[in-house]
């Protein structure tokens, strides 16, 4: 049986540091000369493209409560099959998901799935002693999961180090695998949806920094060591579609700035399925590919208006698209370009494709976020009637109709049984 050296890094919460620690160790394995394969848990985006900065590497998105156990060991023995190491980096705080009272879609649930070791990031720039009975309790809360290491984060000097470490060692069995400064150099700038894109970061001198800081103060042999001491991985369903080989299905996928929030397994699973993946760019490119079905992914369409709505020909090539029957499907901002227009944060408004007669406007704060299952109410490219998919909603715009607007999916809340809006 296949051997997977793989390690979870976890916080004890949102902000800790977590995704600095995973991109730090990341890209210190690969400066060694190791295949780093990232993972990341849960509905997230934006952290794998920072690991694919740092490894070289695609990430895959892991998650409990959409796909389960089956699939997630799945994905992960198939991505991971000719890597040197996997690093899985969690969401939250370890234990958090969207229920208070089981692990249900949690860092730590996902863990288990894997039967993988856990690497708990701390924050220790205001601690000593008390760190050992933080750890101790995140250790200890669920015996099924194996806390084995444990990197403080913001630790201002060797010294305060030793402390956090003598601290810890002596009163559990968690080992202390080193630490990272306080270091402005180190810091990804972020926006409204979470961190900016990696491929906004320029020549990715910032993994070559955050390498030099692991490898100054993080013991890396001891992070292999954990990842290698994890237990085997229980058997998995093979990943299997079936394709038809009578016929090939062109599907346009819109990728660029404005257009870049994709699983690749999702794309993956297409093209096993005998579909042809044609990428395209609204904002550059003026001629619409030769294709029976449009894939508009999220992304960051209210910060480029200005540009989508100077490309004409796109809008009206897709218009005309929509208009004669053409298969498009689209979500998050996807859905926003479809729409008759999109108002930025600033009050401006910029035109659109004006398939759905509404407008998309972005609020300035609050927002929509959540784990959703969603129903066929018609058939339609999902499935037939009744046929229902689970998924994840992030964003801070709404939609204001402008007219009578009929989707042919609806929405389920989760852990409720009305349907209570309409959804694309």
């Amino acid at each position: 049986m296949k051997h997977y050296p793989r390690l979870v890094i976890a916080g004890t919460h949102s902000g800790v540091g977590k995704t600095t620690a995973t991109l730090a160790i990341m890209a210190a394995l690969r400066e060694q000369g190791r295949l780093v394969q990232p993972f990341k848990a849960g509905p997230d985006f934006i952290d794998p493209s920072h690991h694919q900065g740092a490894t070289g590497r695609p990430s895959r998105n892991l998650d409990g409560w959409m796909l389960g156990a089956d699939v997630n060991r799945s994905i992960f023995a198939h991505a991971a099959a000719d890597a040197d190491i996997s690093i899985i980096e969690g969401m939250m705080g370890l234990f958090d998901s969207s229920s208070p009272i089981n692990d249900i879609g949690s860092t730590a649930e996902l863990a288990k799935q894997l039967n993988a070791p856990v690497l708990l990031v701390v924050d220790g720039s205001a601690m000593a002693r008390s760190a050992a009975a933080m750890v101790a309790g995140y250790a200890r809360f669920d015996p099924a999961l194996r806390v084995a290491g444990v990197l403080f984060n913001r630790v201002g000097s060797d010294g305060h180090y030793q402390l956090l470490k003598s601290a810890v060692e002596q009163e559990t069995d968690v080992i202390s695998v080193g630490y990272l400064r306080p270091d402005v150099a180190l810091t990804i700038p972020d926006r409204h949806l979470g961190l900016v894109m990696a491929r906004e970061q320029g020549d990715g001198q910032l993994y070559h920094r955050l390498a030099k800081a692991a490898l100054e103060t993080v013991d890396l042999d001891r992070i292999e060591t954990l990842a290698h001491s994890c237990g085997t991985l229980p058997d998995t369903v093979s990943r299997s579609v079936v394709a038809n080989h009578d016929r090939t299905v062109r599907i346009g996928v819109a990728q660029d700035q404005a257009f870049c929030f994709y699983y690749p397994d999702n794309l993956e699973l297409l093209e096993a399925a005998g579909a042809e993946i044609v990428k395209f760019s609204p904002l550059n490119d003026h001629v619409l590919p030769t294709v029976e079905m449009l894939y508009l992914g999220g992304g960051y369409p209210e910060l480029h208006g200005a540009a989508l709505a100077k490309n004409a020909v796109m809008r009206a090539a897709i218009k005309r698209f929509a208009d004669r029957g053409g298969v498009i499907y689209a979500e998050c901002g996807g859905l926003m370009y479809l729409t008759e227009s999109i108002r930025d944060c600033d009050g401006h408004s910029h035109d659109m494709v004006g398939v759905f007669p509404a407008e998309a406007v972005m609020r300035k704060s609050g927002f929509t976020l959540g784990y959703r299952t969603v129903e066929c109410s018609r058939r339609c490219v999902l499935g037939h009637v009744g046929v229902t998919a689970r998924g994840h909603e992030f964003h801070f715009s709404t939609l204001v109709a402008r007219g009578r607007c009929s989707m042919p999916v609806h929405c389920v809340m989760l852990k409720a049984s009305r349907k209570d809006r309409m959804v694309s």
